[in-house]
């Protein structure tokens, strides 16, 4: 596998919700159940963003999951010998399924697997899941008196509106009872008059999540593509009190999933493949829609920002989708914007 045509990237995902933009991946694996109650996965192949975005194709609504490592293989072997290495623009394997079709695609990927790699050395067992899953211990999760917690989070939330809003935006709901998760946004927007990049944190502010990380969610820290981290397994009780030192960390700002919450690339600040600059623009924006109940008004919005066609900030998945597209003009530097207001699919939205 040396030698495929260009680079691969696959995404998973165990969640109703598409958490990991699975459908944007050249391959894309969701955990699913079949109807005796199964696992094994449904299999995305040909998506991306980039100069030609392409949202992939299912070619196979269910797999058992023992034979996820072999399937793939097959889908190796496909895109290594049909793939195109004559431009490297066209070498990705989104272009293969989107000009041979998703349906022809699998017939292709289901005749190697069945002549190659099917039942062979690949083959999972359950030895090999029962290793993996040894890997990922459950978090020693307390019980709580609901009643008592539920009492005392509502007095919180009904005596500090500021609170309120965090909660509301930037706290999810928990398998466990008497636990939430906790967005922690890094888009702070401006603190004490200056614009503070998306995504940015200091040396001081890590070493702070680090132990914060320790006292308040078993020690674990969690990064997602919108440019946010996440504590997974906060006590509910604890959660005024971890809402307060991230307000001293100038972390607890509550616009999860409003239009600041934006995806923003580094631009021309960092990256030598921008057409045009990012933070400034996002900066504006700030600046101009600072007023969180007005957000709140709004809705949800997803607005991605890109410095060039690469599309590191999935512009092509946003509600809005601001594009750096010129670099160069005659008399010097040119900065021009695509903005495209996008129907967001489901798995995007989600």
């Amino acid at each position: 596998m040396l030698f495929l045509p260009r680079k691969f990237k696959i995404a998973v995902i165990g969640t109703e919700a598409d958490r990991a933009a699975t459908q944007v991946h050249d391959v894309g694996l969701h955990v699913v159940t079949n109807d005796a109650g199964e696992l094994g996965f449904e299999v995305i192949v040909g998506g991306g963003l980039g100069r030609t975005p392409i949202i992939g194709k299912t070619i196979r609504k269910f797999l058992p999951r023992e034979h996820l490592l072999s399937y793939l293989d097959a889908i190796l072997r496909v895109y290594n010998l049909h793939g195109r290495r004559d431009n490297k623009y066209k070498a990705r394997i989104k272009i293969l399924v989107d000009s041979l079709g998703g349906d022809q695609f699998a017939k292709l990927v289901e005749a190697e697997w069945e002549a190659h790699t099917k039942d062979g050395p690949l083959t999972l067992t359950d030895d090999n899941f029962d290793t993996a899953a040894s890997y990922f211990s459950m978090p020693d999760y307390q019980s709580f008196d609901a009643l008592a917690v539920q009492s005392e989070l509502q007095q919180q939330l009904n005596a500090d509106k500021d609170f309120a809003n965090w909660y509301n935006q930037n706290t999810v709901a928990h398998k466990v009872d008497g636990y939430r998760a906790v967005v922690i946004s890094l888009k702070a927007g401006l603190v004490d008059g200056r614009y503070v990049p998306s995504g940015d944190l200091s040396d001081a502010q890590m070493d702070a999540l680090a132990d914060l990380s320790d006292r308040y969610s078993f020690g674990e820290l969690r990064g997602t593509y919108q440019q946010n981290l996440v504590f997974a397994d906060v006590q509910t009780n604890e959660l005024y009190e971890l809402w307060q030192q991230l307000s001293d960390l100038h972390l607890a700002r509550a616009n999860i999933n409003t239009l600041t919450d934006m995806i923003v690339c580094p631009g021309w600040d960092y990256c030598s493949l921008a057409n045009a600059t990012t933070h400034n623009i996002a900066e504006q924006i700030e600046k101009q829609f600072d007023d969180l109940d007005y957000l709140y008004d709004l809705g949800d919005i997803r607005l991605n920002m890109s410095g060039c066609m690469n599309a590191c900030a999935h512009h092509h998945t946003g509600d809005i989708g601001i594009l750096g597209v010129d670099k160069k003009a005659s008399t010097g530097i040119r900065l021009a914007l695509a903005v495209t207001l996008v129907m967001t699919p489901n798995w995007a939205k989600s």
